[in-house]
Formats: C-alpha cells, structure tokens, sequence
C-alpha cells in the first residue's frame, strides 16, 4: 500500500508523466484539468513521498549498439547468506545488467541484461558471472523479437482514494 493515498486526479497526474514526464507544469495542468499552482502542490507531494522515484530519458538500445537482449537465470549454491550478498554486490557492479530479480520456483535471481553481439555476452558469462563464487547454474534466453515494452504501471485498476 502507499504511503499517500491517491485519488484520482493523483492518478490522472501519474498518467500523463508516465507518458510523457518532460511535461511543463502548465502543460501538466491542463491535461489533468487543474490550475498552475494545485498542480505543483500534487507533483511536489508525489514526489517528496516517493510516489515519483526519479524522471529518465528511455533510450532505443538497437539505436545505440546493444543489440543483443537476453534474460540470464541465476542459481546459487545454498550456503548461506554470505554469496547472496556477494553475487548481488557484484550484480550492482555490471552494467550490462538492466534489472535483477529474486525469484521463487527453479532459479534464484532473473538478470535482464544488454549487450553489444554473442561475443560480449560470452565473455560476460564466462569473464564475470561464472567467475563468481556460489553460482550453480546459468540459464539464458535470448530475445527474438519484442512485442510490448513499457515502463508505464498500470493505474487504471487502481482504486483512487475519494
């Protein structure tokens, strides 16, 4: 649950900048029917209490070299704590990974990683990952082709708070 209830202009606000977020505030407020001032007053809240983590520019990466998408799964030995925290350190320190996951079922963590061609991505696996100590097993599947990417959430089964 939130820690700020949201109603539906909230909502409305969320929207528009998850689509947009280099929206002005003039902007904003008219598509959210508000005047200047209420607007900021609700962007500042959403964002003072962590509503809005943060505003980014999303990048094509075919556009900029990194071709190769893939989901690596992740399996460490069950020795305890210590190579968790170890392989997640490590994770912290790779940028070809875009997001890491803990998982339930067959696998422990899910990478979602971008690289250049194969040969980047071997020598990933081979040069950082499996050097790695407590990994088990490495699993990986490649993207053929995306059908939907967003980063939008979905706002609309929300329930805004009257």
């Amino acid at each position: 649950m939130p820690s700020l209830s949201l109603d539906k202009t909230d909502l409305r606000i969320l929207a528009e900048l998850q689509l947009n977020g280099r929206l002005t505030n003039v902007e904003l407020a008219e598509r959210v029917a508000l005047s200047p001032s209420p607007c900021l007053r609700r962007l500042k809240q959403l964002e003072e209490s962590g509503v809005i983590q943060r505003y980014v520019a999303l990048l094509d990466p075919s556009q900029i070299g990194l071709g190769l998408q893939a989901f690596v799964r992740v399996s460490l030995e069950k020795r305890g704590n210590a190579l968790t925290q170890q392989f997640l350190e490590a994770v912290q320190g790779w940028p070809e990974v875009i997001n890491c996951f803990a998982m339930t079922g067959d696998m422990d963590f899910l990478l979602q990683v971008y690289f250049e061609d194969m040969a980047h991505f071997s020598r990933f696996v081979m040069d950082e990952l499996m050097q790695q100590p407590g990994i088990e097993d490495v699993r990986s599947s490649f993207v053929l082709k995306e059908y939907k990417h967003t980063t939008a959430l979905p706002l609309e089964q929300l329930q805004a708070q009257e």
